[in-house]
């Protein structure tokens, strides 16, 4: 019978467990293991202290320290042995829960949680004081020895260096015991060394490389309170310095790197690596679809994962009271330190990279989450006394929507002593509040308690507003100074690669007429520069355009910033109330044009407003866009139109924009009142390029008009507006759509002409080739831009004279008032000169369509327009109009009209109309002379001083006191609200009628009549009496 093994002793057992963990020996027993070290001095101590050798509980720490302390130069450095010791002191504990005996078990589990507790103690230690205990690794390294141990622990098997992984593993449950209940004191230095490192590590890291190792290290150091404190109170947390600005709180603060991590191209001196560009899209134009959408899918989806971290981090700190005011001032310093990101032009080494901006727009928006529901129900926390009152943001310098900037601080000035700092101005109520976010309960898990705050005071009395107003207002900055901006970077580097492409072109033109060095070094270079163009094309278009969840988000955020911003007017109604109130004045004006701009693009890209609540935009736009006492900007309320121009539904291809405009109450209502009423007020915007700048914003609103005119209750309204305002704003636009076409007309025509004298000149290949390269080069880009005037021009010209066809059609009454008929009719009648008269030849083109230059269809609206108002014309005005006309008139012109018309198959009818009106027309002409005639010398009181024709209806203008015919004045002033004679101010309702005057022309005429009638009865008299004479001769 084999003989029992004698049972082990609970000291026994100890002693075993601890040399296993600590890999020490108090007897020399000459064991192969070089990890065992032999304390004999200390096995000395015991020894006369009359103790066994054995380790325990007691002697625990004491043989921790002489390990750590003593000269053992083979030995584990005392970091990684403690690390060691942990992860053994684990392992035993896995086998000690197979013991039997519990008491033992239980004596066990207690040595073995205290050797954890232990190991972690002195590893806090040495890093917080790593020239403690002695350390003979020679290649020690500047990096934390935790940096590995976290890295290991967020699940990567990568280096976060680039290299391979280390084969570091951290013992589980180490680092949340090391950081969980440890000294802030003694754990600040080891933490701040560690944000370091992190940050290094994704310092030049683009959205290909690792940064999501360092990203998730981030979040679990920042979960654990002594790791958001030791975060905020970093130094770099938001650096500080005389040079501060965007860029260095980019690249400096511990933050900074990870909002960096981006596949939007940066200065070359920031570039960071794999290069997004060139890994994925090089020659991008001969690669599959499949291949591009591939790369497309992959920077989506490693873009939103840096977004979902960075927003958990953020969120984290914001849910811990004692870090959420030092966010906010992050974000805050972030923001205005990169002002000037607003600008045209942005200096890259003092803002912030377009990625960063982005990546913190991604972010801010999930953090407005909670807040954008459907109902927006939350949005009564936003308080606009935020923009005023509130230093943390610099907003105060911003362009207002109406006011100017001293009528602002007027008004805060006057409204200081009101701003509400909440209902009680002590500290007891915040310190309640705090209470209560800590004790919130469990069914608000996922939205964060700070979100149902109330503004509170602070002690020194700045009001603190709830973390949801705070939130709402710093993402609008962030949303201006970041994914807006880069909308508008991507907008330009699109029309830097087609300016390049042209320009490609015509080199390449140029090469093949005569061949240079210079030349060719010229296009390698131009295609060098779109290959590099094209790259970062894609990358906005992945980063931005291709992530739809990022395009929702924002379109949630700006349709509560809309419904917020109608609240401060009274809510969706019309009419707006006057005076515009000071809050709605005041606040900044990108707050309305962001949300245009945004819309704007959503529209172009495919699906990307499938789902979107549109109607709350709509009544936004319709009711604004033509109120000048509520935005000032024109060009403003013109993006409106420009927004509404994309949802079209014949542009957007969808049904729920077709309802917007067909059953929608504000939009049957207001929208085409409103589109006129723009259509006029910007012939005035303010800017030096006006002029210009108005027939691109007209074109978008005709094409507007032309479409709703389609729509039988738009029409309705339109036939309503034109009756009601005809002397109103319907008379000032058809005054400046009569303008426009006369202008455009001219123009391209004109232009025409001088084009193909160029063309001829280029056509002649002999001549040309005699030509220096550099004349040749300027005459073809010359020619180039002769094209795309011409087009453009006879495009809007075309548009004009379409809408003064169909509207002419049920609208005549405006075109026929006194002081509108005889420019129509001189319009009319230059525009039919050009199209039929003798020089109508020279305008023919060789690919007339190229040009938008239609003369066929312009002839059959033109006529069509003077059959409609002849139509119209009771008093005949009409016609006296058409040959009144001095400049253009020709009677044979109508009869050339009605040729060509037949020629090319317009209804018979129109064209008998159209002759039968130039018949008539020189009867009213032969009348007329006939009249003026009669009327004898005229004297000069009773002539017009500007046109000199006799006055009908004098005035008296109230500034200059000269007297001019009514109708005369009031088509001056359609163009021109000043008084002809000395500038003054004048409207219509300040004409003075002048009576006395007016009764002395008509007894005048009347005089003239009388004169002539007994003239002509003398002259029946005579005949009368010649005709009885010779009668009673031939009876004779």
């Amino acid at each position: 019978m084999a003989t029992q093994r004698p049972q082990r002793t609970p000291a026994e057992i100890e002693d075993i467990i601890l040399r296993k963990i600590f890999m020490v020996s108090l007897v020399d027993s000459m064991e192969n293991d070089y990890r065992i070290v032999y304390l004999e001095m200390t096995a000395a101590e015991i020894m006369s202290e009359g103790k066994d050798l054995k380790l325990s509980r007691e002697l625990m720490e004491r043989v921790v320290i002489d390990r750590l302390s003593g000269d053992f130069p083979a030995a584990e450095p005392p970091f990684q042995h403690l690390l060691n010791c942990y992860r053994r002191a684990y392992e035993e504990g896995k086998k000690i829960a197979s013991m039997k005996d519990k008491n033992v078990r239980g004596e066990m589990e207690l040595v073995v949680k205290q050797a954890k507790k232990l190991a972690v103690s002195y590893c806090r230690i040495h890093l917080g004081n790593p020239d403690m205990f002695p350390n003979h690794q020679t290649n020690k390294s500047n990096v934390s020895p935790l940096l590995p141990l976290v890295f290991s622990e967020v699940g990567s098997n990568l280096d976060a260096f680039g290299g391979t992984s280390t084969g570091i593993s951290c013992p589980p449950g180490f680092l949340d015991e090391f950081f969980r209940d440890a000294d802030y004191d003694s754990m600040e230095p080891v933490l701040k060394q560690l944000y370091e490192d992190l940050r290094g590590t994704v310092l030049t890291v683009s959205a290909l490389g690792n940064f999501q190792q360092p990203l998730r290290a981030l979040l679990l150091l920042v979960k654990y309170p002594l790791g958001a404190k030791a975060l905020v109170n970093h130094p770099w947390w938001i650096p500080k310095g005389v040079y501060l600005n965007g860029r260095v709180i980019e690249m400096t603060s511990i933050l900074g790197p990870f909002f960096h991590v981006s596949a939007l191209p940066d200065h070359a001196i920031f570039k960071s690596e794999p290069d997004v560009g060139q890994q994925c899209f090089s020659e991008a134009s001969t690669r599959r679809p499949a291949d591009l959408l591939s790369s497309f899918t992959t920077i989506k989806t490693v873009m939103n994962s840096l977004y979902d971290v960075l927003a958990e981090v953020l969120m984290c700190l914001l849910k811990n009271t004692n870090t959420r005011e030092n966010v906010l001032e992050y974000i805050a310093e972030v923001i205005n330190r990169n002002s000037s990101r607003a600008h045209l032009q942005v200096d890259p080494l003092s803002c912030a990279s377009s990625g960063m901006f982005v990546n913190l727009s991604a972010v801010m928006l999930r953090l407005c989450e909670p807040f954008l529901d459907a109902n927006l129900s939350k949005r009564d926390k936003i308080d606009p006394k935020y923009v005023f009152h509130y230093s943390r943001l610099e907003m105060r310098g911003l362009t207002a929507l109406h006011a100017s900037s001293e009528e602002v601080s007027e008004w805060i000035n006057n409204n200081a002593s009101k701003v509400d700092t909440a209902t009680n101005n002590n500290d007891e109520q915040y310190r309640l509040l705090q209470s209560q976010e800590a004790t919130s309960s469990s069914s608000n898990a996922n939205v964060p308690s700070i979100l149902n705050k109330n503004p509170v005071s602070t002690s020194s009395g700045n009001a603190k507003y709830p973390f949801i107003c705070e939130c709402f207002f710093m993402t609008a900055r962030v949303l201006n100074l970041g994914l807006l901006k880069a909308f508008s970077d991507f907008k330009n580097l699109v029309q830097d690669i087609s300016r390049s492409e042209d320009t490609l072109s015509s080199f390449k033109a140029m090469l093949e007429q005569a061949p240079s060095p210079q030349l060719q070094q010229d296009i390698s270079r131009l295609e060098k520069e779109i290959e590099l163009y094209s790259q970062e094309k894609l990358c906005y278009e992945a980063q931005m355009l291709r992530d739809g969840g990022l395009l929702q988000h924002a379109l949630s955020y700006y349709r509560l910033m809309v419904v917020w911003l109608v609240g401060l007017v009274g809510g969706f109604k019309m009419p707006l109330q006057s005076p515009c109130p000071m809050e709605f004045s005041s606040m900044p004006e990108h707050f309305v044009e962001d949300t245009m701009e945004l819309l704007i693009y959503a529209s172009r890209i495919p699906r990307a407003l499938d789902g979107v609540i549109l109607d709350d935009f709509m009544n936004f736009i319709i009711m604004f866009m033509a109120s000048v006492e509520y935005i000032r900007n024109p060009y403003l309320r013109a993006k409106m139109v420009e927004v509404l121009n994309c949802w079209m539904p014949q542009r957007s291809g969808s049904k729920a924009t077709e309802t917007l405009f067909e059953g929608h109450q504000l939009s049957l209502e207001y929208l085409v009142k409103n589109l006129l009423k723009l259509y006029v007020d910007i012939e005035f915007t303010g800017s030096h390029t006006q002029f210009y700048d108005k027939f691109n914003i007209r074109h978008n609103i005709a094409e507007l008009l032309e479409y709703l005119w389609q729509v039988p209750s738009h029409r309705n309204v339109w036939r309503k507006i034109a009756k009601e305002e005809e002397k109103g704003v319907y008379l000032n636009f058809l005054n400046f759509l009569i303008n426009d076409s006369i202008y455009l007309l001219d123009e391209s025509l004109n232009k025409i002409l001088e084009h193909k004298e160029l063309e001829a000149e280029m056509s002649n290949a002999t001549e040309w080739e005699r030509r220096p390269a550099q004349e040749r080069q300027e005459r073809t880009r010359l020619f180039q831009s002769q094209e795309n005037i011409i087009r453009i021009d006879m495009k809007l010209a075309n548009e004009d004279v379409s809408m003064m066809a169909f509207t002419s059609e049920q609208i005549t009454a405006p075109f026929l008032l006194p002081e509108m008929v005889e420019r129509v009719a001189s319009m009319l009648n230059y525009f039919l000169l050009q199209l039929v008269g003798p020089q109508r030849k020279s305008l023919s083109l060789k690919d007339p369509e190229k040009y938008e230059f239609r003369p066929k269809l312009l002839l059959k609206q033109i006529v069509n327009i003077y059959v409609n108002l002849e139509r119209g014309d009771e008093d005949n005005s009409f016609a006296v109009a058409i040959t009144k006309d001095g400049r253009s008139y020709n009677e044979q012109l109508f009869g050339a009209a009605a040729d060509v018309l037949r020629r090319i198959g317009e209804d018979a009818k129109i064209v008998q109309e159209f002759v039968d009106l130039g018949v008539k027309a020189k009867l009213v002409a032969s009348e007329a002379m006939d009249a003026e005639a009669a009327l004898g010398d005229i004297p000069d009181e009773f002539l017009d001083p500007i046109q000199y024709t006799l006055m009908r209806d004098p005035v008296v203008l109230p500034s200059s006191k000269i007297t001019v015919d009514r109708h005369v004045i009031q088509r001056h002033l359609l163009s021109d609200s000043t008084d002809p004679f000395n500038r003054s101010h004048l409207t219509g309702d300040m004409l003075i009628p002048n009576v006395e005057l007016k009764a002395q022309i008509q007894e005048f005429i009347k005089s003239q009549d009388v004169k002539r009638h007994g003239q002509d009865s003398n002259m029946q008299n005579t005949k009368a009496t010649i005709q009885t004479t010779d009668t009673t001769n031939l009876i004779k």
